[in-house]
Order: C-alpha cells, then sequence, then structure tokens
C-alpha cells in the first residue's frame, strides 16, 4: 500500500459517509485562499470527532490549535443545547479566518477563538473558574504537547476526554532521538504511561494526510 491508496480510501469513505455540506467545504476553501497550511483534519477524523462529541453528550468544550476552525465546525455542532466551547489560536490570520468560517456556520454565539499563546491563554480560563471541559481537543505545536496535557487535566474531571493529534509523525514516534516534535509526543507517552489519573492509547491512522495518529486520554480520577 502507498499514500494513493490511503487517500483513494479516503475518499471513498468521505463521499460515502461524510458528505461535505457549504459550511465545512467554504471553511476548507477560505483556510486555503488565506494561505494557511493544509494541516486541518480529515474530513472523517472531523466527523470522528463529532461523532465522540455527540455519544458523550459533550456540553463544554476546549480546543488548543485553531487553525482554520474545520475541526471546531466539526465539534460545535455536536455539542448539547446551550453547549459552549472555547479554542484557542496563537496566529492572529488563523484566528481572524476562523472567526469568519466559525460565523458562517452559525456558531458565532457558541464557540470563543481566543488569540494568545494557549501556554499564556490556559492559566486565565483557570481563573475563571469554568465548568470543568467535558472534551479537550489538543492539535497544536507538539513540543508544548506535554504541557497542553497537563493543563487539560487541570481543565477537565473524571468521565472527561482528552483527544491528542499527530502524535506518531509518520513513525517518528519510536526515534529516541527524534525532533523536537518527536521529543514533545514520545514525552507525552512516557507521562502517560505513568499518569494514573487517566486511562489511555494511541491509534496509528493512514489516509489523505499521510502516516500519523491519535491519543485517547480518558480521566478516570480527580486531577
Amino acid at each position: 500500500m502507498n499514500q494513493q491508496q490511503w487517500a483513494d480510501v479516503d475518499r471513498y469513505i468521505i463521499d460515502t459517509l461524510v458528505p461535505q455540506d457549504e459550511a465545512l467545504t467554504a471553511a476548507l476553501r477560505a483556510s486555503d485562499e488565506a494561505g494557511l497550511p493544509a494541516i486541518a483534519v480529515s474530513a472523517s477524523q472531523g466527523k470522528l470527532l463529532h461523532i465522540i462529541a455527540r455519544a458523550m453528550g459533550v456540553r463544554s468544550a476546549l480546543e488548543i490549535g485553531t487553525l482554520g476552525g474545520y475541526s471546531t465546525i466539526w465539534i460545535a455542532r455536536a455539542l448539547l443545547a446551550g453547549g459552549r466551547m472555547i479554542t484557542l489560536e496563537a496566529d492572529p490570520k488563523h484566528a481572524e479566518v476562523a472567526r469568519a468560517n466559525i460565523a458562517r456556520a452559525g456558531f458565532e454565539e457558541v464557540v470563543e477563538v481566543r488569540l494568545g499563546r494557549a501556554l499564556d491563554t490556559l492559566p486565565k480560563i483557570q481563573a475563571e473558574e469554568h465548568r470543568p471541559f467535558d472534551l479537550v481537543f489538543i492539535d497544536a505545536d507538539k513540543p508544548s504537547i506535554p504541557q497542553y496535557y497537563e493543563w487539560a487535566l487541570k481543565l477537565t474531571r473524571p468521565g472527561s476526554l482528552i483527544v491528542i493529534d499527530n502524535v506518531v509523525r509518520e513513525g517518528g514516534l519510536i526515534d529516541p532521538n527524534g525532533d523536537e516534535a518527536v521529543q514533545g509526543v514520545r514525552k507525552l507517552h512516557e507521562i502517560l504511561a505513568k499518569d494514573r489519573r487517566v486511562t489511555a492509547t494511541t491509534i496509528q491512522t493512514v489516509g489523505a494526510k499521510g502516516y500519523d495518529g491519535l491519543t485517547f486520554a480518558l480521566v478516570v480520577a480527580q486531577p
């Protein structure tokens, strides 16, 4: 098998099970026209996040790494009535595109895009004493993943789920001498192996986005 075959299978799955409506296609188109990197989750991964959020009955969600808001829209669509979502973005241009995409999708009153480095913004969220988040999706710079994970634990409760994207790095996960991104995801796995506050696993993925993976950590004990 090769990436072309993975991409072809992805296309079949999307065409069959993940129809793209105008809000989603417009979000991708606007992101592309604005020159944002093409690193959003795939359509099938977006729907996976949506299904997870619906199955859990998520009322409050946090996303670290907004990009153009594509994954944000998928999650926002799954929130219970009255639900709220906060998404964090460090790049002003990305945040501007995301806000427009989220508003076009009808979630301007549901989703708050906060601009700034996540490691600066997360302590402010904690100080606001929000209700614990039911779902946290981390899709931001990989060297900081261990710190994002620790903050996610502070902002969740037993029963919450933390999902982390891009953790396999085309197999780089097993390379002890890998780059900073690899070192970040390796450190995450070392933490998870010892952390009794969660039960976790990582799933390898292939598709149009290449070879990568997702980590799922269910909070089982009070942080």
